[in-house]
């Protein structure tokens, strides 16, 4: 028998080395990609922002000045973008209305994927019961409208910051577990996987080193895009009246109380603002997960 028939320490060894060099290849790709770092720059602003909120704002965010009821953009060097309906500095409100969308927009995909990747992976490693029972519960869920859902869901629990992020977690974690379905299915018969196995390698230990590893590619892109309809499902339902409450800022509540004050042919930046702002978050988002989607194909060429 020739040396080294039969071994599987080089399938493992040649999966290891493949994924370092595709890293390396795929962190260059994404380099090149003037759009992708265009909105990772613009992302890593708005989140810096978000954070240092209280330094940045020049007023705080319930802090009232009725003569700047209404003030419209640029008419006063101390409240540059003018005042909201009560008297509130316009600028203040949509710096911290950053810190709100962002929070939702990251912690509702970090949510449901964290309920979502290991269902799929359950339906997709264990097959047979696992998966027919699995891929039935989210064939019903795909039959109900998850904006629909959500307002109802909403309806029962009440409006608020925390309640919007669960019933939006809820709603939004069937397209990450078709994809770790998907990603598991195609990883559990490899050659490499097949090695491990061999080797003596637990259940866990293949799931947590190989498969998982992989399928994280379609995982993280589908992430990138999963943070902009949070943003924007948050917006939709506070534009409705039934998402954020009083005194939270958020950029959706001040379009939707922009629209109803009826004013906003008048006091236009109420909502155009942070209507703007919502759209260059979502546009910057779509543009990094379309970095990370090219930058992370193998077969891309360069």
């Amino acid at each position: 028998m020739p040396a080294g028939a039969n071994n599987p320490l080089p399938a493992l060894a040649a999966e290891q080395l493949e994924q370092r060099s595709l890293l390396r290849d795929a962190l260059r790709r994404f380099r090149q990609n003037r759009l992708a770092m265009l909105g990772a720059l613009v992302l890593s602003l708005l989140v810096a922002i978000a954070v240092f909120a209280e330094l940045i704002a020049p007023y705080g965010l319930n802090q009232v000045d009725f003569s700047i009821v209404r003030l419209r953009p640029f008419q006063d060097i101390n409240h540059i973008l003018g005042g909201d309906g009560v008297g509130r500095d316009f600028l203040t409100r949509l710096i911290y209305g950053a810190r709100t969308s962002l929070f939702v927009g990251l912690l509702v995909p970090l949510l449901s994927f964290a309920f979502a990747v290991p269902l799929g992976a359950l339906a997709g490693y264990r097959g047979g019961r696992w998966d027919f029972f699995i891929l039935r519960v989210i064939e019903i869920a795909t039959a109900i409208p998850p904006l629909l859902f959500a307002m109802f869901l909403i309806s029962i629990t009440g409006a608020g910051l925390g309640n919007v992020i669960f019933v939006l977690a809820i709603t939004s974690w069937i397209e990450p577990a078709r994809i770790a379905r998907a990603q598991f299915l195609k990883f559990r018969e490899t050659e490499f996987v097949q090695a491990a196995r061999t080797l003596g390698a637990t259940e866990f230990q293949i799931i947590a080193r190989h498969i998982l590893p992989n399928s994280l590619t379609p995982l993280l892109v589908s992430f990138t895009f999963a943070v902009p309809l949070a943003i924007f499902a948050e917006a939709g339902l506070s534009f409705l009246g039934i998402g954020i409450t009083e005194p939270t800022a958020s950029w959706g509540k001040m379009v939707g109380g922009s629209v109803k004050s009826s004013t906003v042919i008048v006091d236009y930046h109420l909502a155009l603002f942070p209507t703007l702002l919502v759209a260059l978050t979502m546009l910057s988002f779509s543009f990094v997960g379309d970095g990370l989607q090219e930058a992370l194909d193998p077969a891309r060429g360069d």
